[in-house]
């Protein structure tokens, strides 16, 4: 095991190894393969090169060499090209600390990827009528195509209509596989728990894990910096695609309604 494996368990490690082809007797000379060919695309700004970061994106596209270049360059064009997204980040900006509330991908979720449960209970219209279409389009587009992680779906929960009828009007643009990931449960928590079982979620969805403390994350990162009551929503949670597959082993096995039955798919198969 390298240093770039530092705090992965032996499962993790041995998941690594069979799901993603990852090994550790090759792994400097897999990251390097990615990295001279950034070359090739004079284009784009790479603004980190470093293993550990060049890593995430083998891991996300297990270890295709091509496949992780592509995504690594699809992330800083994304960047390049929505500069008011990225411009000015600083960890006391309200959206950075709710980043970093929400966790940023560790090792481990490098490895088992994750998924995004979106509570918009405390969502307001007027907050809404800043949501476009294509603000919306361009949010899932880029977590699907440009971000290094194994990405298995959103859930949104609570969603109001006009959230609904946002998503209505992108659907038909947005990828087919991108559709799949993409589950409204409204306030039918019953659903919710078909793909996740109650087992692993928060009080509040449901569940019977202790309510989500969202400062978890933020708390290290921004120390002093961070507003216990600072008010950020929508909510969101982030599980591991490991927890879920812990739940199958015990004869968990998500079930589809018939009534869901073009919108609500098992998130297991990641890509």
């Amino acid at each position: 095991m390298t240093h770039l494996q530092a705090g992965l368990s032996p499962e993790t490690l041995e998941k690594a190894k069979v799901e993603l082809k990852e090994n550790p007797d090759t792994l400097h000379q897999d990251i390097q393969e990615v990295r001279d060919m950034i070359i090739t695309r004079p284009d784009i700004g790479f603004l980190r090169t470093d293993d550990a970061f060049i890593l995430r994106f083998l891991r996300a596209r297990k270890f295709n060499h091509f496949e992780a270049f592509r995504l690594l360059a699809q992330y800083f064009e994304y960047r390049q090209q929505n500069l008011d997204m990225f411009k000015n980040l600083k960890p006391t900006d309200p959206g950075i600390k709710q980043a970093l509330k929400d966790g940023f991908p560790d090792p481990e979720l490098q490895v088992n990827g994750f998924i995004l449960i979106i509570d918009w209970s405390n969502f307001t219209f007027k907050q809404a009528s800043r949501l476009t279409p294509s603000m919306l389009r361009l949010a899932i587009e880029g977590l699907q195509d440009s971000f290094p992680a194994r990405f298995g779906g959103i859930h949104f929960v609570n969603q109001p209509w006009y959230i609904h009828a946002l998503y209505t009007v992108i659907r038909p643009f947005l990828k087919d596989k991108t559709r799949k990931r993409i589950f409204m449960h409204g306030n039918n928590l019953n659903s919710l728990h078909l793909l996740i079982h109650p087992e692993i979620l928060p009080s509040e969805l449901g569940g019977m894990m202790p309510p989500y403390d969202m400062g978890t994350w933020a708390r290290a990162l921004l120390d002093h910096a961070y507003d216990e009551e600072a008010d950020y929503c929508p909510e969101s949670y982030t599980l591991s695609v490991q927890d879920l597959e812990k739940d199958l082993e015990k004869d968990l096995s998500p079930k589809t309604m018939k009534s869901h039955e073009d919108n609500m798919k098992p998130l297991l198969s990641l890509d």
